[in-house]
């Protein structure tokens, strides 16, 4: 006779909504280095999958698209021994990841898993990969200033909580270092930085020197090094932004650094064209361009929570080219765009910002406007400055000729003080204002 405790687990069992699934399973027909075709399976984009290998091992891959009836799969992981014919099976449903608290002071890759060698992270909320959809009355306008240490940003290009701004240079130039300098100083509550496609030694070298200390606490690192597979270096943008999603519902104000949106992008044109894409300018096919707005619309302020995800975006402009199709594509959908001079880092000016064509474009929402006419008065100088400084340094000009001419030389020295600032010193908002109005305000004409 069966005791108690067995009939009672038998009733049990037999009460539960029992109906067996079969397990799905495809075969791997094509891979010709980079793109992998799958056949038996009907899974939607975005599916994990696990193909399995020569050595019994398996390999993670994630649907891309679909072609003649295959199911087209890219690697996430690298270079694997692959054979004609082995199986695949999915793993998991298009994306969600962990957010929360439980993420703060931590590194993760693209797929979500922790490199910082502190075990496992428990206790997180999950939010979808690709977003919440909102509506545009559901986002709130920029209407308070974000101090981020740099005087020449606090003072001439301000930046509000929920704006939007792209780091537009080319190589070399000081990106990285006007990174560190403003997450160090950045008045947010919480700091998630996406290192996308750099290189691996940057990852450490970041942590070590620009995110060391109390940053660090407050800070979640999302690193996808460039020898990773585009899939996981797109997912790893879609992580990170995530994150600053789930935070943002929770009311905070959060900073997102991505470095960099044009890395997203060349890993978007590397999918494109696996999938036979047609290459348009540049190279870049449609379908790379158009993922930018996607993951950039998805910042911003929130009204319903009130927390706010203020973006900064590095667009690496290459050869110097302004009109980089990825550099013009991020300059029209930001809120504004800090351009960096190769010739003023030449020259020893950091960070080399350049006045000229760098804008907030909501700036003047959010300054005072003694603020405002300070900053017009000496974006003045220096633009008199520069046109007319091949014509002094000729000896073609002579003084007293030009009154703006003669204010734009004496200022000079003033304007470039302003603008140059060490690397480990910090400029709160309320002083770069101060010297701005003290040097350049009264005399808005």
């Amino acid at each position: 006779m069966l005791n108690g405790f067995a009939r009672d687990y038998l009733e049990t069992l037999g009460n539960q909504d029992f109906s067996p699934r079969p397990r799905v399973s495809g075969r791997l027909a094509s891979f010709d280095g980079v793109l992998m075709e799958a056949i038996g399976l009907q899974l939607p984009v975005g599916t994990l999958c696990q193909v399995g290998t020569a050595n019994g091992a398996r390999v993670d891959a994630e649907v891309i698209g679909f072609r003649n009836g295959r199911t087209l799969l890219m690697n996430l992981e690298g270079p694997a021994p692959l054979l004609p014919s082995t199986p695949v099976r999915p793993i998991g449903p298009p994306g969600e990841v962990e957010v929360g608290t439980a993420l703060l002071g931590r590194v993760v890759d693209g797929a979500g898993r922790p490199i910082d060698g502190r075990g496992p992270i428990r206790g997180a909320d999950r939010w979808p990969l690709a977003g919440k959809l909102q509506g545009p009355l559901d986002r709130g306008r920029v209407r308070r200033p974000l101090d981020v240490g740099v005087r020449a940003i606090n003072g001439l290009l301000t930046i509000g909580q929920g704006q939007r701004i792209g780091i537009v240079a080319g190589s070399g130039v000081g990106k990285s270092v006007l990174l560190g300098m403003i997450v160090r100083a950045a008045q947010a509550d919480v700091i998630v930085i996406g290192l996308i496609g750099e290189r691996s030694r940057e990852v450490a070298d970041f942590l070590e020197t620009k995110l060391a200390g109390a940053a660090r606490e407050r800070s979640v690192v999302v690193a996808v090094p460039a020898n990773h597979s585009p899939v996981l270096r797109i997912r790893g943008a879609l992580r990170a932004t995530a994150i600053a999603e789930g935070f943002r519902a929770e009311g905070k104000n959060v900073l997102l650094i991505m470095d960099s949106l044009t890395r997203v992008a060349h890993a978007g044109r590397e999918i494109g064209l696996a999938l036979g894409e047609p290459a348009s300018a540049r190279g870049y096919p449609p379908s790379a361009i158009a993922m930018l707005p996607n993951l950039i619309e998805r910042a911003g302020a929130d009204v319903t929570s009130g927390g706010s995800i203020t973006a900064i975006y590095t667009v690496l402009a290459d050869g110097d080219d302004g009109n980089d199709p990825v550099v013009d594509a991020a300059r029209s959908i930001l809120d504004g765009h800090i351009v960096l001079s190769r010739q003023l880092a030449e020259r020893g000016i950091y960070p080399a910002i350049d006045l000229g064509p760098s804008v907030s474009r909501v700036m003047t929402d959010i300054v005072a406007p003694a603020h405002a006419a300070a900053a017009r008065v000496l974006r003045r100088h220096l633009a008199t400055y520069e046109e007319n400084r091949d014509l002094v340094l000729m000896g073609a000009y002579r003084g007293g000729a030009d009154p703006e001419i003669d204010a734009a030389l004496a200022c000079h020295p003033a304007v470039m003080e302003f603008i140059r600032q060490d690397a480990d010193q910090i400029v709160s908002m309320t002083d770069a204002v101060t010297e701005l109005t003290g040097v350049f305000g009264g005399d808005d004409a």
